[in-house]
């Protein structure tokens, strides 16, 4: 009984701690990785048209390419849920980035099409850990009265990574091919692992959830250098949220699938289907640059209406816009009107990644199996992208690129409706 009250005063300690420096060192470790993460898609994305366009693969083997990422992705995050909950967060966090790092550089010298899709499912095995892991470790440090603006922020940083990437692919594939961005990013991944190795705590929950409290304690003790956040301050967060697994599994796979799904048809395919409308690999990689300078905007208004309107109905009026620009999307003719519909169609789907997967899937779960809620939730997403190339490649040939944003529609559509029924309002609770 006084274990049990021990660490429910712990808890409560760290729930209204101030920012501190230490968790300010997770902040930013965390968030560097998931810049990497978030610059990944388009790697890929850019990869695939380039390699299809120099004839290195076909369209079908490009299909393959990408869905190899995304089966990396889909098993890397459910391997992080279940090491993560049983085995601590800083496990996972120690190898992940080696192994999406040292993959990554190596494919830069694949000589085939065949040994490039292996080497970048190995590298995804290590990136599908990486969202898994910061965005929970941010959830798990910040003070409850600003979790979502901690993890929003995290999300705005790291959604740079999309138009840096891009930028990135931009200026040097015309002149040095393909290969060069891997040894580039590779080479990043491999230093920041370096850097995290022996600087990146443990997470308090999960210690106190394996009744490890004095190893807790001189976390919480470190976390509360800056003070506490006042009483009048700290009663805004309201009623402890207690989720169901299978609640908060139902709600977050859907929103999850949804976001993923409809977030990575259209970055993963808009150089492509550019280039298919006739626009040339290098002009179709600049418009694509100025639709993801809409990324990190998206995530920064997702951050906002969270904090301050409040989870559920922000994502399901984003979700809703999402499918209103998707069908726009589908009827524009000319570059100008494409890349500037493109461009408000992003800030949507970032506002929705932003939401979702950084701040609301987090909360949905309780610290004893928050890894294998986020893990299940954001993996199922993944394995579901790993059928979309084929999807999209069969809906180019079969029926023309608008029918791929009317799926989004469609989708988007449903995903309004599971999280405005089912899912809890999670704005300033505890989770237990």
């Amino acid at each position: 009984m006084e274990t049990l009250s021990n660490t429910t005063s712990l808890q409560k300690r760290m729930d209204s701690a101030k920012e501190s420096p230490l968790f300010y060192k997770v902040f930013i470790l965390a968030t560097a990785g998931l810049l990497l993460d978030a610059s990944d898609v388009y790697l890929a994305s850019v990869t695939n048209t380039a390699i299809t366009s120099s004839k290195f693969a076909t369209i079908t083997q490009g299909s393959k390419f990408l869905s190899a990422g995304f089966l990396g992705l889909f098993i890397g995050s459910i391997l992080a849920g279940f090491l993560g909950d049983s085995f601590g967060r800083n496990k996972v966090y120690s190898i992940n980035l080696l192994v999406f790092g040292f993959f990554t550089f190596v494919a830069g010298f694949a000589p085939n099409v065949t040994i490039l899709i292996g080497l970048r499912f190995c590298a995804s095995l290590g990136l599908g850990a990486e969202i898994v892991t910061g965005f929970a470790m941010i959830n798990e440090f910040a003070p409850v009265l600003h979790r979502g603006r901690w993890a929003g922020g995290a999300s705005i940083i790291g959604n740079l990574g999309s138009p840096l990437s891009l930028l990135l692919c931009t200026l040097l594939i015309p002149i040095f091919g393909w290969r060069s961005v891997y040894f580039v990013v590779g080479s990043l991944a491999l230093l920041l692992w370096v850097i995290r190795l022996h600087n990146f705590p443990e997470s308090p929950r999960w210690l106190l959830s394996q009744g490890r409290q004095q190893e807790a304690k001189k976390l919480i003790d470190n976390m509360e250098i800056n003070g506490f956040y006042s009483l009048k301050e700290h009663q805004q967060t309201g009623k402890v949220v207690s989720t169901s697994l299978k609640r908060g599994l139902f709600v977050g796979i859907t929103a999850a699938a949804v976001a993923t799904v409809a977030q990575y048809t259209f970055t993963s395919w808009v150089p492509t289907l550019l280039v298919k409308q006739g626009i040339n690999l290098s002009h179709s990689l600049w418009l694509s640059t100025v639709m993801m300078l809409g990324a990190p905007i998206g995530a920064a208004l997702g951050t906002l209406l969270v904090e301050h309107v409040g989870r559920k109905k922000t994502i399901v009026i984003g979700f809703l816009l999402t499918a209103i620009f998707g069908v726009v999307y589908a009827r524009q003719t000319t570059s100008l009107t494409a890349t500037t519909i493109g461009f408000i169609l992003t800030i949507c789907l970032y506002a929705m990644n932003a939401s979702i997967l950084s701040v609301y899937i987090p909360e949905l779960f309780q610290t004893k199996f928050r890894f294998r809620g986020e893990g299940l939730a954001t993996g199922t997403g993944k394995m579901l992208n790993i059928l979309m190339p084929f999807a999209v490649v069969w809906t180019l040939n079969e029926l023309s690129a608008s029918f791929i944003f009317y799926g989004i529609a469609i989708i988007t559509v449903l995903g309004a409706l599971v999280v405005g029924i089912f899912g809890p309002e999670t704005k300033q609770h505890p989770v237990e």
